[in-house]
């Protein structure tokens, strides 16, 4: 594994890299403050669909989280996403996402689209763990800190059986998902998980129904899970719960000791 780009900008250095799974090319990139040494919090963050691993709303909370908390985050293409398809199969799978998060077609989970995310979370979840296991083997991380997981939609989805079976991971943020009928694996990997949970929906999300985001939310297996549910559509998540996300990552990761140090120096 080598790093492919390296780019610093306003204290924070993101780091280009792939990793290969079962023949697979898998693109990933990871932030970290610029500098940084030693280990630190490791937050990995799962786009949605349509998106990529350098997604705007990524990289903005990325550079947030590197300056602020000292962490470092890790994102990858999701299969069939990002740098793993041409721009126009990528332009043509942003076109249907949008039609459907926004309820211009039914957004009905049909065979082909249950198959679909079947096969996609199937080589997710290894190629997660495969990057993870890369990522704290970087001195600027290491295999000390603790991790935790963000990801909505898409990242829900691919995120909850991933998460399901990484004990490294010690909090999650999930959303914008729910529980499907005769989804019994995906509601079996939800029981599965024990750690700390914050769970954001949409009351008017037309691709997960009300009572499905409900039943999704019930089916975790934590003792501490909290969820914040919103007016709105799917795309219409309100920019504050951005710095919710912020506190319950920092309540259950902690902060890197350089940022500590930082910050009692601004004091």
């Amino acid at each position: 594994m080598e790093f492919i780009d390296e780019r610093t900008q306003d204290g924070v250095t993101r780091r280009s890299f792939s990793v290969t799974v079962a023949g697979e090319r898998v693109p990933a990139v990871i932030w970290a403050p610029a500098g940084a040494r030693g280990p630190r919090p490791l937050v990995l963050m799962g786009h949605g669909g349509s998106q990529h691993k350098k997604t705007p709303g990524i990289s903005a909370r990325a550079a947030i989280y590197a300056r602020k908390f000292g962490y470092a985050t890790l994102a990858i293409d999701a299969p069939g996403h990002g740098d793993r398809v041409s721009r126009e199969a990528a332009e043509a799978v942003a076109r249907d996402t949008l039609a459907r998060v926004t309820g211009q077609v039914a957004s009905g989970w049909t065979p082909e689209r249950l198959k679909l995310m079947a096969e996609r979370t199937a080589s997710a979840v290894p190629e997660w763990n495969a990057a993870l296991a890369a990522a704290v083997g970087f001195d600027f991380v290491g295999s000390d800190g603790p991790v935790g997981y963000w990801g909505v939609s898409m990242g829900t989805a691919i995120g909850v059986p991933f998460v399901a079976q990484a004990p490294r991971i010690t909090a999650a943020v999930f959303g914008l998902a729910g529980l499907r009928p005769g989804a019994a694996e995906f509601e079996a990997a939800a029981q599965q998980i024990t750690i700390p949970v914050e769970f954001v929906f949409q009351w008017d999300d037309a691709v997960a129904t009300r009572e499905q985001g409900v039943a999704l939310f019930d089916a975790f297996g934590s003792v501490q899970k909290t969820m914040h549910i919103n007016p709105g559509g799917h795309m219409d998540i309100p920019d504050y719960e951005g710095a919710s996300w912020e506190r319950f990552f920092t309540r259950h990761l902690g902060v890197a000791a350089a940022a500590v140090e930082h910050a009692a120096a601004a004091e």
